[in-house]
This record gives C-alpha cells, structure tokens and sequence, in this order.
C-alpha cells in the first residue's frame, strides 16, 4: 500500500490573530504529489481491462458531455459507488417581489458529494486496518536544529513519533522567523 508523506508545520490557530497561539499542523509534504488527467487514467484502466486507452477517453469525455447537460437542465447526477453530482447558486437578497429575478444569481457552483462507499479513512485510526478505502500516512523525519537553525551535532534525528511537548514549545522563539503560512490558503 501507497504511503502519503506529511509534514509537521507550526502557524497560529487562528491565522489573522497575532494574539492567537502558535500550533503544530499537519499537511501532505509538497511536491508529493503528481496530478493525473484522464489520459493517465486512461492509461492505467487499460491496463486492467479490456477496452484500450482510447476507447477509455471516448467514454470519459461521453461521460463529461452528458453529465454537463444533466446539470445544466437543473438536474443531478448520481454515481453509485462514486458520488452526488449538483449544482447550486448565490443570489442576492432584494426588498421587493419586483426586483427578485435570475439576473439576481451572481454565481453557479457545481457541488460533489462523496459517495460513502468512497470516503477515505486514515488507516492509523481505522477500525479496519489496510482497507482499500484506508489512506497510510507517514510522518516525515525531521533533523534536529540547534539554536542558530542549522542541523545538530549529535546527529540524532526527530522520528516524529510521540514525543511530548516541552513547556514554552508553543511560542515562538528568536531568530524562528515569520510563522509559516497557512497551508489551506
């Protein structure tokens, strides 16, 4: 099974709140990840199947067309053992019947919900350990730092395991620099 790199970052729990108390997060390590398109999809089912890769991106882009035109008529698409497709919008508030029209709605979104065949489940905590539907996480080892940032001399190095927090570990210390920026945004 796969393994998903993460990585520990420390930024204030609330970001815009200078006053707010540094903590520690994590994130999937960057660069770790690739984006596939539909070829590479494409690619992979034809290796499992009996339709060529070609014949794959046919019905894929058929898939596409006619999931557009299901939503743009209002209507959603289920697909069982993958999700809820929808669409929803944002429309201003008016005071009187008058003004209330379509012009009014600023925004169509399309919307997905995760079928609950396909949720993902962090495989540490899982009930049920090595799922197909189980993500396997792992820590990134990090080398020690002395107090000017530059690696240890002992040549020890932090495994990420659970280790316990040290009293003065959640304000930031000098020479640390800015906080790191918050990997969500």
């Amino acid at each position: 099974m796969a393994k998903v790199s993460v990585e520990r970052v420390q930024r204030r729990l609330k970001i815009s709140d200078v006053k707010s108390p540094m903590m520690y997060f994590l994130r999937q390590k960057t660069k770790t990840s690739k984006t596939y398109d539909i070829q590479d999809l494409a690619k992979d089912i034809e290796t499992i199947g009996a339709l060529s890769a070609e014949d794959v991106l046919h019905v894929a882009h058929s898939l596409m067309r006619a999931i557009r035109k299901v939503l743009t008529s209002g209507n959603k698409v289920k697909i069982p053992g993958f999700g809820l497709f929808y669409t929803t919008f944002k429309c201003k508030g008016v005071k009187t019947v008058e003004e209330c029209s379509v012009k009014n709605i600023g925004r169509v979104n399309l919307r997905f919900k995760v079928d609950s065949s396909l949720r993902l489940v962090n495989d540490s905590i899982a009930t049920t350990r090595g799922a197909d539907n189980n993500i396997v996480y792992e820590l990134e080892s990090l080398v020690k730092k002395d107090n000017n940032g530059k690696p240890s001399s002992d040549g020890k190095t932090d495994t990420g395991g659970d280790d316990k927090p040290k009293p003065g570990d959640d304000k930031p210390k000098p020479g640390d620099g800015d906080e790191i920026p918050d990997p969500l945004s």
